[in-house]
């Protein structure tokens, strides 16, 4: 066979494949568009003879070199030239294994020349073939092929219908796959297993989850839901419609568990925010013995992130270096994300120094951690780095720009680079006005602003008018703060900030009376204030706080700690911003009422618990108020430590008696 392998002749490897191979026994037409002159001769296909060969691995040695690379960048079809000289017996197992090797390396071309050979052979009615055709198709991007074959096709089994499926799943069409599959049972045929893996699938990228829900009855049905397959399919479907209750539901009741089932629940609390119980699930996952992946890495990271879990993200960190995962795509991303979101922007840009591959992702990554830190001129000099790099920005670009040109008080930055984006073919969202709306009220200019949102091209949303309304509470405009929550109250009724940013602009006016109909109003919409609570992460716990705390074991000793620090500021300076005290109580009562806030517990409570000199990170979920920001800023330099406090807007960088933000946020 050796002696073959040099004297083929590539009679298919040079033909013209732009056309698409039509099924049809009219032999002239079927070929007149693919450009071969063979002749070819198309038979009914025999049902009786298929074999269902879609998901089984063909019976091929490996690193036979099916695909050879050629010098003009295409890759010949070596084991057809076999067939042609008679060197070697087709059979399904050979077309199918040549098939799954375009698909997996996207070699569209190279698919439609298998597919016209095994036209010409005495297998061109296996079915088992013409399924993995309809993959390979899918795969290579050419849905449209892929559709006319099965529509063309006389016989399908149960695995064709599936291919289908599968097909639609991939591409982004689920609505057609769960459409298909109301055809498939119409024909009477029984779904599978991989079946109802992929129709989940489709399911879970529909919006709302009665489609899921009723797949999921399906599988009852069918006595499918055991399956391993199907239950991690189940999981992933629940968790990306957002039910993750669901989801636990399912992933608890399951018999056996795979790496998939443990990622797909990892994943789907990372999305929900549920950062700490993603973080438990890991741990179980570690503990019934099952190896993370770099997809669970990257779930787990985003989880560390969003509870700005510092210590448990660099423990992550340490199992990815020891697991031998290399920091490409999104697990490089996520990880420098998490120690940007964790407080850590050092990290985060040794990290970036250190991806074995600069895209735009990664870019965008460092430049959001410069902007959540207003670290706005870094941004701007990273923003310039990648453009020399010649790596093409993306929207998601500029909006980091913008941002980190917001938080840094670069207004005229920011709308410089606002129409910078028309440069790139790129046309601005309407994230991209709320920046530049906040920009421009951050710097008291309000009636710029106003004037911006009035001339925007598109209609402004509730978003672009609660960065107004925010601008006019810290600049104490009451008359426009008025209007812009009444179109806040228009667009968006059931958010309890605008109410409460209205009653303070009303309370810091002395409009008593104004604030009591906003509370009203606010009861009537139903809208509720989020509670505010702070957090840190000491050896891998995380303690929460929440005003006037008393329930945590420490209480007393935090209570002295924070009195002993609230009286040490004091004398440097330090006057309680009793504005945003809206209690009708004298003044004492209210100073009294300020000095319990969250995140000074947080301060205190981590005070007690870390080594002197240590850095001291304080998350919280809302915007942090002027009298904290204050009173943090003194205690930095009282106790002689950074303090990084991480809120709902950005990083606040404490050290000396000053911020990082300039007292500008």
């Amino acid at each position: 066979m050796r002696r073959c392998i040099g004297f083929g002749v590539r009679k298919l490897a040079n033909t013209n494949m732009n056309g698409f191979i039509t099924m049809t026994l009219d032999n002239k037409r079927l070929f007149t568009s693919l450009g071969v002159s063979a002749e070819y001769k198309l038979k009914e296909p025999d049902v009786s003879e298929c074999k269902d060969l879609l998901f089984d691995e063909p019976h091929i040695p490996e690193n036979t070199g099916l695909l050879r690379k050629h010098c003009d960048s295409y890759l010949e079809l070596e084991a057809l030239e076999l067939i042609d000289q008679g060197c070697l017996q087709p059979n399904p197992s050979l077309y199918n294994a040549l098939l799954k090797e375009c698909a997996e390396l996207g070699k569209l071309r190279e698919g439609r020349i298998v597919h016209a050979h095994m036209l010409n052979s005495e297998l061109k009615n296996d079915i088992s073939i013409y399924n993995n055709l309809i993959l390979m198709y899918a795969k290579c991007g050419s849905l449209v092929e892929a559709q006319r074959l099965f529509d063309t096709m006389s016989s399908k089994d149960v695995v064709t219908w599936t291919s289908m499926i599968i097909a639609c799943s991939q591409n982004d069409k689920p609505k057609e796959a769960l459409l298909l599959f109301a055809q498939m049972l119409h024909c009477g045929l029984k779904p599978n297993a991989f079946s109802f893996s992929s129709l989940l699938r489709a399911s879970g990228a529909v919006s709302g989850s009665t489609h899921g829900m009723n797949i999921h009855a399906c599988c009852i049905k069918y006595g499918c839901e055991s399956n391993v397959y199907v239950g991690a399919s189940l999981v992933d479907m629940y968790a990306k419609c957002g039910l993750m209750d669901e989801a636990q539901s399912i992933f608890d009741g399951l018999w056996t568990k795979n790496e998939v089932s443990w990622n797909a629940l990892i994943a789907g609390l990372a999305r929900k925010d549920e950062g700490e119980k993603a973080l438990n699930i890991f741990q179980r996952m570690k503990r019934e013995g099952f190896e993370p992946d770099q997809y669970t890495y990257s779930s787990i990271l985003s989880a560390c992130a969003i509870v700005g879990a510092l210590e448990r993200g660099k423990w992550i960190h340490a199992h990815v270096i020891k697991s031998g995962v290399k920091l490409v795509a999104f697990v490089g991303h996520t990880l420098l994300h998490m120690y940007a979101k964790s407080g850590s922007i050092e990290d985060a840009e040794k990290v970036f120094a250190r991806l074995t591959e600069h895209d735009v992702v990664s870019w965008n990554s460092m430049l959001s951690g410069y902007a959540q830190h207003g670290l706005g001129s870094k941004a701007l000099g990273h923003f310039e780095s990648m453009l020399q790099t010649g790596v093409q920005p993306n929207a998601i670009t500029f909006l980091c720009v913008l941002t980190a040109c917001s938080h840094a008080g670069l207004v005229e930055q920011g709308q410089f680079h606002l129409n910078m984006m028309k440069t790139y073919g790129l046309e601005p969202k309407i994230e991209h006005y709320v920046t530049v709306v906040d920009s421009l009220g951050r710097a008291g200019k309000l009636d710029q602003a106003l004037r911006f949102i009035r001339e925007m091209p598109i209609e402004p949303t509730a978003e672009v008018w609660k960065a107004l309304l925010g601008a006019c509470r810290m600049h104490k405009n009451v008359d426009l703060g008025a209007y812009a929550a009444e179109r806040v109250f228009e667009l968006d009724p059931n958010d309890s900030g605008p109410y409460v940013i209205l009653s303070n602009i009303y309370a810091l006016a002395g409009r008593m009376s104004d604030v009591a109909k906003v509370r009203k109003m606010m009861k009537h919409c139903g809208a509720r204030k989020e509670p505010a609570c702070s957090w840190v992460e000491i050896e891998n716990a995380v303690h929460m706080f929440v005003a006037n705390d008393d329930t945590h074991p420490q209480s007393k000793e935090i209570y002295k700690m924070w009195e002993e620090i609230n009286a040490k500021i004091k004398k440097i300076g330090y006057v309680p911003d009793n504005s945003h005290v809206l209690l009708f109580v004298d003044e004492c009562e209210k100073e009294v009422a300020l000095q319990h806030h969250s995140e000074k517990l947080a301060l205190a409570f981590a005070l007690l618990n870390t080594p002197p000199g240590s850095t001291i990170r304080i998350k919280k979920n809302i915007r942090v108020c002027s009298d904290c920001h204050a009173a943090v800023k003194f205690a930095s330099q009282v106790i002689d430590r950074e303090i990084i406090v991480r809120d709902t807007n950005r990083f606040h960088h404490f050290r000396n008696g000053s911020c990082s933000c300039g007292d500008y946020w």
